[in-house]
């Protein structure tokens, strides 16, 4: 297992990391993903850990704490030999107080997921989304106040805006505020939206990305193709609501080269897709999830070969999209292309 920095910081991460989505996995959404209970779980985070996988992602919204406890269970007695990742601000209640990164939410949100996880200290904590009803120096100062008491060692997003992420970097570096090191964000070969702002900003300011659903929301498994219907056992049969759309006559293309790299290279089209993602700009990790061990090690395998640099320039040019205005001028026109040199 490779492991690289996470952004701009001296936090060494592998390059595949495990989500604990379907750990305690209950309602329609994390339901339809699994139900690993903590016996399982602790199977599968042995596996992680015997091919070098040691970041483990969930959050306190993943059914509604019960993936935080059941993670905390499967690595009780190992604490020093794992890196937790976790993430609040989604609402876990109706009141006013359960949803947000207010001050006293930040504090209770971090205590409940340290009780939860049964342990003292929080290696990443991410902010699931932008709180725009609470200042950005709140925010950061409350976790300043978190870091300074050994409680979280880095701090990190998911799902903002670029304007949100930059907003809070520039307040936490006027401040001398913890800044954000990683930016936990959507990105397969099937939905490639990072790369027009998020990424040039991750690249600029050393904020590393983690990627979740680099399957594409379970669409680029192998077990979707042009003329067929969904197999009977797809989660996307619930789940398809929840997720970032994807174009189906653009997810075919991609799958019939993902095809044809697979007969070429005796690799599965998830490993290809996730290997693809390995050589992208700025990521640190990508996230991988299973709901079973056969899944894990197949997922575990896309790592330790490459893509021939033919095969992914076949992948480029099939998943990419025209890009919006106004990214659309710098990627197309000299005189913009000038400005700002691109990264991909």
């Amino acid at each position: 297992m490779d492991y690289r920095n996470l952004g701009a910081s001296g936090l060494r991460v592998p390059v595949l990391s495990f989500g604990a989505g379907t750990f305690g996995g209950s309602g329609p959404l994390f339901g339809a993903w699994g139900n690993t209970d903590a016996e399982e779980a602790r199977r599968l985070v042995d596996i992680c850990l015997e091919a070098g996988v040691n970041l483990f992602d969930t959050a306190d919204v993943y059914s509604a704490g019960a993936s935080e406890e059941v993670l905390g269970q499967a690595i009780r007695g190992r604490r020093d030999g794992v890196l937790i990742s976790t993430k609040t601000a989604l609402p876990m209640g109706e009141g006013p107080q359960d949803w947000g990164t207010s001050r006293a939410r930040l504090i209770r949100a971090t205590e409940d997921a340290l009780r939860r996880l049964g342990t003292d200290y929080i290696d990443l904590l991410q902010l699931h989304a932008f709180d725009a009803s609470t200042p950005v120096e709140e925010v950061l100062s409350t976790l300043d106040g978190l870091v300074a008491a050994g409680k979280i060692r880095y701090v990190g997003v998911s799902n903002f805006a670029g304007w949100e992420l930059m907003k809070s970097l520039a307040a936490a570096e006027r401040h001398d505020y913890p800044r954000y090191v990683a930016h936990q964000v959507y990105y397969s070969l099937a939905g490639r939206d990072y790369e027009w702002e998020l990424m040039p900003l991750g690249a600029d300011q050393g904020v590393g990305a983690l990627v979740w659903s680099p399957l594409a929301w379970g669409r680029l498994t192998g077990k979707i193709r042009r003329g067929q219907p969904l197999p009977k056992a797809s989660r996307l049969h619930e789940t398809a609501q929840y997720g970032p759309p994807v174009d189906d006559e653009k997810l075919f293309d991609i799958v019939e080269v993902l095809d044809a790299i697979a007969l070429e290279t005796g690799r599965t089209v998830p490993q290809i897709a996730i290997n693809w993602l390995l050589n992208r700009p700025t990521v640190s990790s990508v996230i991988i999830g299973a709901r079973n061990e056969e899944q894990l090690r197949q997922n575990l395998d896309a790592v330790g070969w490459s893509l021939s640099r033919e095969q992914i320039e076949r992948l480029d040019a099939i998943s990419t999209v025209t890009a919006p205005y106004p990214y659309l001028p710098y990627r197309r026109q000299e005189g913009f292309a000038r400005l700002n040199p691109p990264i991909v």
